[in-house]
Formats: structure tokens, sequence, C-alpha cells
């Protein structure tokens, strides 16, 4: 049984209402920051490493790690929610903000998805409103410090609005497209849109996620 199967199989917490509606349903507060992962985590010369952007009007946009350190920086306080029943309170991520990234970016009209490339061919697919929200933002930096390679370093995707599995760690790309298609949690039963105040976890609304499976994950922050 794959790791999507049993969590669908698991039951979850009762939902109540805490902390003035911040907290979504289903979800358990911690001031850690789990590791969740599948595979192994990569290693990168800085050197060789590069950022692509595909679909726009003209030629395919890359960036090295020093182009994108040298646009405005920015920092985001936000909470996160991950799928698998945590949050985690005013986060500060600093990186490059989507609005930045993107200004000189030419993104054809009728463009409503975005496929985002990880390393190890992971995907996830976001709908462009959901990318070009407020606060998203191509992070560097956690809490002041460098990310960690088991958090997403040297650049790792914020979407602080969607379930954490959307924010996309040791990102290379984006593919803008005209059709949606799923990503690699997406074809594994997990829902397409993932809002946490939802409680969008799976696509089949009868699938459950289990409560404690997160505390037995390691953390480093």
């Amino acid at each position: 049984m794959n790791k999507a199967e049993r969590l669908k199989r698991s039951k979850g917490p009762q939902v109540t209402e805490r902390f003035g509606g911040r907290l979504p349903p289903g979800q358990v507060l911690t001031e850690k920051f789990p590791i969740l992962t599948v595979g192994e985590v990569p290693s990168y010369d800085l050197d060789q490493w590069d950022f692509q952007m595909t679909g726009g009007i003209g030629d395919t946009v890359m960036f090295s790690y020093n182009d994108l350190m040298a646009l405005p920086q920015s920092k985001v306080i936000c909470d996160v929610h991950c799928v698998t029943r945590w949050s985690k309170f005013d986060n500060g991520f600093e990186g490059v903000l989507l609005q930045d990234l993107l200004e000189d970016f030419e993104i054809p009209d009728d463009i409503q998805y975005v496929m985002v490339h990880g390393d190890y061919d992971y995907t996830a697919n976001i709908p462009l409103k959901d990318l070009l929200a407020k606060g998203v933002i191509l992070a560097h930096s956690y809490n002041g410090k460098p990310l960690t390679e088991k958090h997403g370093y040297p650049f790792r995707l914020v979407i602080p609005h969607l379930y954490f599995w959307k924010s996309v760690k040791w990102i290379r790309g984006f593919e803008f497209r005209k059709s949606d298609a799923p990503g690699f949690w997406e074809q594994n039963g997990f829902h397409n849109e993932a809002d946490p105040f939802k409680e969008q976890r799976f696509s089949d609304e009868g699938d459950v996620m289990e409560e404690d499976k997160w505390k037995e994950k390691d953390f480093d922050y």
C-alpha cells in the first residue's frame, strides 16, 4: 500500500473552531517545522543550477541562482498548512515575490494554469490566479536563515493559501499552460485545488487524512 492509500484509509480529528478561524478545520498547531518528502534529497552545484519559465510570449526564460538573488528581495510572514494535518503560524520566508519574478515575463491571455516543476520530476499543478496571489514567494530563506536541504534549498515555492504540497521544494521551473493537468500528488488521489479551509485534501470526498503520523517526522527548525 503506497503513502497516498495509507493516508486515505485513516481517520482524522474532529473539526472545531479555534484561533478565531485562523486554523483550518482538521489541523493541529505546532511550533516545529516537520520534514515531509518523498525520495532522496538532492544536492547542488549552484554554478550549474538554473530555474526556467516556459509558455510565455517569446523564448524560454532562464535564471541562474545569482540572477534570482539579484532580483528585489522580500519577506513574507504567513501561516503554513500541511495536508498531513499540521499547521504552523507566523513563518518568515525570504526571497523573490512572484510579482517581481514575473514583472518582465509576458503571459499570453489564454494561459490559465501553471505546472510547477521540481527536481526528480516532481510536479504540482496550480491555477494561474493562485500563483499570482498576494504573498506567493520563491523562497531561499526561512526565519532569517537559508533553507535547509530537506526543506527545499536553494529555492522553494511558497503559496500560503493552499495546502503545502503545492509549495514545491527544490523548484526548477514554471510551465505556463492553456489547460490543466494533474501533478504528482494529484495523480495519486490528492485534491486538485487544495484549499485548507475547505479541507480539500483528496479528490474523493470519502477519503480522510490520518491524525498523528506527521508527529513521527524529523524537524530541523
